[in-house]
């Protein structure tokens, strides 16, 4: 059996920034990857999968600039965030956070990020092994760090073990490993399989990689641009990202197993089409948004054509996004769960590798120096704000349907005439009832949640 200090279940950023710390800390660290093939990747790595877009503070939260990465990683430099109703839209310029980054933003290619993780963990001298999936862990809550005994011995698909005095679980959203080690870790009947499952807790998302006429990707170069109220669902949306070339990524999030017999006014959403029977898939709601905005000048097949080189299979890729509050660690067994595993990323903005990389790091860094009892409290400290401000937008938009989108973006444009950002919720009211409401709303559900009390598992829950 190999014998290291710190396994990490999970090679995407936040198990990569794990092995990093640990690994740059003079810890012995494992990082065990299934291996996903991709289209735009020569050697099997994480599923890497999402909208990856960054904006300004998040660099950050993240602990590395953009100037640290190889050519490619960087796909476009951003300038704006414009969020799009039925009839009402709004422009975010500034997230109105300070940064040690002088720009809006950038979308990334995540293949290549996650590769640059990769490379940078296996430089500070972690393994990276591909191919590894971990099909059983047994944890030994009596054995001691450095003992002769590991405290977790993870059994892989090859037949192989792993002993290790630390357990970093970075398996994303869908919680593979994560939810049969917690359920262990619970008492019984308290089963984290059926409190966190993938089909209740997680959002799908679906995005194509289209190549645009220049006329077009010259109108939406350096935006994020989404769209709101054009079709049901909780925090459910479509987009367009801008990649390099012409390139950009289209696509949305929605909930998963939506009934449409349940959306009320369906006939307000844009999106949703009278004859309609069921919700439409992934593919005809990226159709129809790109017929909306542009099939009135252009052939959407023939002038916005698939690029098939892209993305996980002929520039299509279909992935689960977290949106969940988050859980905390069972920190007293040894176990740090770390970015979309730990719900710390959230499907009411795109992009989650900022608190996955920096959960990580955390974890790594703790399990490295032989005591990861204060991850809770760290991860809390270094990305609560931002975790308390997901929660708070997207419980201040539940419920929300097309007329209320476009009351929130009419009164956005007022609250942000002066580039607040995000602090446009902190500014005193005095922009109209209407933003007095939802002021007022926004600071009662952050209060509602102060204290981290945004998270749903908490680290007493567990029994050891």
């Amino acid at each position: 059996m190999q014998r290291v200090d710190v396994a990490i279940v999970g090679g995407g950023p936040a198990g990569s920034a794990a092995a990093h710390a640990a690994a740059s800390r003079g810890a012995d660290a494992l990082v065990m990857e299934k291996g996903v093939p991709r289209a735009d990747r020569e050697r099997l790595g994480p599923d890497s999968t999402d909208a990856a877009g960054i904006l300004d503070y998040w660099v950050d939260i993240m602990g590395i600039h953009p100037d640290e990465f190889p050519e490619g990683v960087v796909q476009d430099h951003l300038d704006r965030a414009e969020f799009i109703g039925p009839n009402e839209a709004c422009t975010l310029r500034s997230t109105g956070i300070e940064s040690s980054y002088d720009r809006f933003g950038y979308t990334m290619h995540r293949a290549r990020f996650d590769d640059f993780m990769r490379d940078r963990a296996e430089e500070a001298g972690a393994e990276y092994r591909v191919k590894a999936s971990v099909k059983d862990v047994e944890t030994d809550l009596a054995a001691g760090v450095g003992g002769d005994d590991p405290r977790h011995v993870l059994s892989l698909g090859s037949g192989d073990q792993v002993g290790a005095d630390f357990l970093v679980l970075a398996d994303g959203p869908q919680r593979t490993v994560t939810n049969r080690v917690l359920d262990d870790l619970l008492p019984e009947g308290a089963k984290a399989s059926e409190r966190l499952a993938s089909t209740t807790n997680n959002h799908i998302a679906y995005q194509e990689y289209r190549k645009f006429p220049q006329e077009v990707y010259d109108e939406v170069d350096g935006a994020i641009k989404f769209w709101w109220g054009v079709m049901p669902g909780h925090t459910a949306y479509p987009w367009v990202f801008p990649n390099a070339d012409n390139v950009c990524r289209v696509g949305l999030t929605m909930p998963i197993g939506m009934d449409l017999d349940d959306v009320e006014d369906r006939e307000k959403y844009a999106l949703i089409h009278e004859d309609d029977e069921r919700i439409p898939s992934g593919k005809e709601y990226v159709r129809r948004i790109l017929e909306r905005e542009w099939g009135d000048e252009y052939d959407i097949e023939e002038d916005f054509p698939l690029v098939e080189d892209a993305g996980k299979t002929r520039g299509t890729e279909t992935y689960p996004i977290s949106s969940t509050k988050p859980i905390e660690s069972p920190v007293d067994a040894g176990v740090c769960v770390t970015g979309g595993a730990m719900g710390a990323t959230s499907a009411f903005h795109e992009g989650g590798d900022h608190v996955a990389v920096r959960t990580g790091a955390i974890a790594g860094e703790l399990a490295a120096d032989g005591d990861v009892s204060t991850y809770n409290d760290r991860w809390h400290e270094a990305i609560g704000d931002e975790v308390l401000r997901n929660v708070a937008m997207a419980e201040l938009c539940r419920g929300y349907g097309p007329d209320d989108w476009d009351d929130a973006f009419r009164i956005g444009r007022r609250m942000l005439a002066d580039e607040k950002g995000y602090k446009m919720f902190e500014q005193k009211f005095g922009a109209g009832w209407g933003a007095t409401k939802l002021l007022l709303r926004y600071q009662w559900i952050k209060w509602q949640h102060r204290d981290g009390r945004y998270v749903q598992l908490t680290e007493d829950e567990y029994a050891y």
